[in-house]
């Protein structure tokens, strides 16, 4: 699969590093020298990342779920002011947008400015979410990039695929180098949320999930060579 435009979806988790919460500097500046590989390529790169490194509403148990699921759209725009700063240091130029403007750090999300940033070779960050509760990361990343009219999704995660179970409670666990999103769906795998994958795979949006703490996995990825799990549509 050769790609023009991609949404990278990135774990909260993942760039917090070994410290598991907050973020791993090391693990951040990591992922902005492999993206500027790719921008470098001339690929154009949008990006979503998830805020389960500060915030995950379901644990906050007896809070009200809108104002939870308002916390974590807000540790979204932390993690993207911090990594679209980290990408700057490498020499990229980007943009934070987020579904509503939030004073002079974020800019209110465009469809036509968002593509035309990319096709000037701006990495563009969507944050914020979907803006409305009730909707995940995932569901932000599958509708932005379709949106934008992205080729895929590559969704780099703790984690280096997709398996018929938690490869971290049975070490058979068997990892699948492919499958369909209506697998997914049909088996509810939870490999993403349920409506998200419905989503991509009503607008033909396929995903490749793998593991970012490979080295060059984000590289690797673009390229085509045998990484993660591909969901075709």
């Amino acid at each position: 699969m050769e790609f023009n435009r991609i949404l990278l979806k990135l774990s909260g988790e993942a760039l917090a590093g070994e410290a598991h919460h907050g973020f791993s500097e090391q693990e951040v500046m990591r992922v902005a020298k492999e993206v500027k590989k790719i921008v470098d390529k001339g690929i154009q790169v949008c990006i979503v990342i998830g805020g389960g490194n500060f915030w995950r509403g379901r644990s906050s148990e007896g809070m009200d779920r809108v104002k939870a699921d308002q916390i974590g759209m807000l540790a979204t725009v932390m993690n993207c002011i911090y990594t679209a700063d980290a990408f700057r240091r490498e020499g990229m130029k980007c943009r934070v947008t987020s579904p509503y403007a939030i004073g002079d750090v974020t800019e209110g999300f465009v469809r036509a400015n968002a593509i035309e940033a990319m096709e000037a070779g701006e990495v563009v960050f969507f944050a914020g979410g979907t803006g409305h509760p009730y909707f995940s990361t995932d569901m932000a990343a599958v509708l932005r990039a379709i949106e934008v009219e992205c080729d895929a999704i590559l969704s780099a995660k703790a984690i280096d695929g997709v398996y018929d179970s938690d490869p971290k409670l049975n070490p058979n666990a068997k990892k699948y180098d492919t499958m369909k999103m209506s697998d997914i769906v049909d088996q509810k795998l939870g490999v993403i949320d349920l409506a998200s994958a419905v989503l991509a795979m009503e607008n033909k949006m396929p995903m490749l999930l793998f593991g970012l703490n490979e080295e060059d996995s984000i590289v690797k990825a673009v390229n085509g060579e045998k990484i993660g799990t591909l969901v075709t549509v």
